[in-house]
């Protein structure tokens, strides 16, 4: 399935240098290791996951070999990072009963794509089976996921402030037709498998607020069932997704370049939503509100959001009404007029 987005796979982009490296023109490197290991760590101990079964944590990071780098060259930053990297999660079921595992993952690398970690749960030898294994192997891999994802994130962001400044002239070099090829056509989806990692701008977002239409050719209750369904929604994707379709619960669609937070559920009348695409600045969700209004024999979806960057608004709008609306028509036959 295409992605909404395209990204560059070796993380090149445009920064700003060391003042004696005069138009970025030396090739520059940073040993990126020693940092990595401990911003890995502090994104993964902690990390908890919880259910009517019992609760389960990362408690331990066993093993973390590997080793990180940036590069500068003629204004290009460059980013490498290769990690095998072991953990140990300890879980306590509800009845009291505590049970101890392992996660490792062991191609965390600039060369391969979040979604196609490797990310391995196991309970130890020693201890009795538990519906806590699944448990973390489903929620627990993806917030696992999350971790590693915000640790590459933080690594374009957070440790290369001050690798690259203006040029001589004080105009940024201009982008060689490869590098403005690689940056991301938010217009269009790509099948690439490339995804990109969020911007951290430090400072406040402009935002927009806007709604948008359609109708379509069923009830409100099966309409409102597509958007809460793992099964429904990997069939208009076209891709694996996670959907837990409860309040708190979270998605992730599109190949991990949309994901986000259901935060209120109203039966077969309204969803809102944390919801963010990928390249988004760090951290910053924008909300949805999708109403879902009966006209008899076909049912309104109105979508409202708010909090889009204003730079995304276009973009937000063709996203949803090519790979929701019309994804949804085509997929289960809803087919209705687009206001």
């Amino acid at each position: 399935m295409a992605k909404w987005g395209e990204g560059d796979p070796r993380w090149i982009v445009e920064e700003r240098a060391d003042a004696t490296n005069v138009n970025n023109w030396h090739w520059t490197e940073r040993d990126a290791t020693n940092w990595s290991s401990d911003k890995l760590k502090s994104l993964l101990l902690g990390l908890s996951v919880e259910d009517r079964e019992g609760r389960c944590e990362v408690t331990e990071v066993s093993k973390l070999e590997g080793e990180a780098s940036i590069n500068n060259r003629k204004g290009k930053l460059i980013f490498f990072y290769e990690w095998n990297l072991k953990a140990t999660w300890t879980g306590e079921s509800k009845t009291g009963v505590k049970y101890k595992g392992s996660i490792e993952v062991p191609n965390l690398s600039d060369e391969n794509d979040m979604e196609d970690l490797d990310i391995s749960i196991a309970l130890n030898k020693d201890e009795p089976d538990t519906p806590l294994v699944n448990l973390m192997k489903t929620k627990g891999a993806e917030k696992v996921r999350e971790a590693l994802g915000s640790y590459v994130g933080f690594l374009k962001t957070e440790f290369t402030q001050g690798m690259i400044l203006p040029t001589a002239n004080g105009v940024a070099k201009p982008q060689s037709a490869s590098q403005s090829k690689a940056k991301l056509d938010k217009t269009q989806v790509s099948s690439g498998s490339s995804t990109v990692a969020p911007v951290n701008t430090g400072v406040k977002i402009p935002t927009c607020k806007f709604t948008i239409k359609d109708t379509f050719l069923t009830s409100p209750a099966e309409l409102y069932r597509v958007f809460l369904s793992q099964e429904m929604v990997q069939a208009f994707t076209r891709s694996p997704a996670t959907v837990d379709g409860e309040r708190g619960g979270k998605f992730r669609l599109l190949e991990g370049n949309v994901f986000g937070e259901f935060t209120e559920l109203v039966p077969d009348e309204k969803i809102v939503m944390k919801w963010r695409f990928n390249n988004w600045p760090c951290e910053h969700y924008a909300t949805i509100t999708l109403m879902f209004l009966d006209r008899s024999s076909e049912t309104e979806l109105k979508v409202e959001c708010r909090g889009v960057p204003n730079s995304e608004e276009e973009q937000t709008k063709g996203g949803w009404k090519r790979y929701y609306f019309e994804a949804i028509k085509q997929t289960f036959g809803y087919g209705a007029r687009l206001f």
